[in-house]
């Protein structure tokens, strides 16, 4: 499987470990609530252990988000599917100072083709808080519409977004390319 894509202005790479601090900063941020957090630095590595066996498990996951220009780690996107998880997600988690860039459309857009064109997906959802409206956001600006809540045994009600057929694809998906 493919372990690197890039885009316009991104590079989105397989988790390393040296991603590690900028996630533990991440999940002591009330900005973490969404996924989990906030988590003591123990439980972050092991979450990153947790990607990094998705991996080696399905062969595909997240990526870590790198801009192009400094190097420096935003977070993670991509094809997700664990062990009892509803459907086959594409998810995105960005550290706070890359919010509001675009970056979590612009490696969403290159990760749901990647599902799509190179897994061969044929349908995809992201699971997201009700009450995150930039998480929202990126879905809607993905072309994913709202479909229905779920009950999440773990996080409670969970707002279930579809994105579009692979067939149907529009929404600016060749400006990220």
């Amino acid at each position: 499987m493919t372990d690197i894509l890039e885009t316009q202005r991104l590079i989105l790479r397989r988790p390393r470990e040296d991603d590690y601090l900028a996630e533990v900063d991440f999940y002591q941020t009330e900005a973490s609530r969404f996924v989990g957090g906030p988590k003591p630095a123990h439980q972050v590595w092991r979450n990153m252990a947790m990607l990094a066996g998705h991996w080696q498990f399905r062969g595909y996951g997240f990526w870590a988000v790198e801009d192009k220009q400094t190097g420096t780690y935003q977070g993670r996107v991509g094809p997700w599917f664990p062990l009892g998880w509803k459907e086959r997600e594409i998810g995105w988690t960005l550290m706070p100072g890359a919010t509001g860039k675009g970056y979590a459309t612009e490696a969403a857009f290159a990760a749901r083709a990647h599902a799509y064109d190179v897994l061969g997906w044929d349908t995809a959802i992201s699971q997201i808080d009700p009450k995150n409206e930039p998480s929202r956001a990126v879905a809607r600006r993905l072309g994913a519409v709202f479909e229905s809540i779920f009950e999440d045994p773990e996080y409670g009600p969970i707002e279930i977004w579809r994105h579009p057929h692979p067939d149907d694809q529009s929404g600016g998906m060749e400006a990220y390319a």
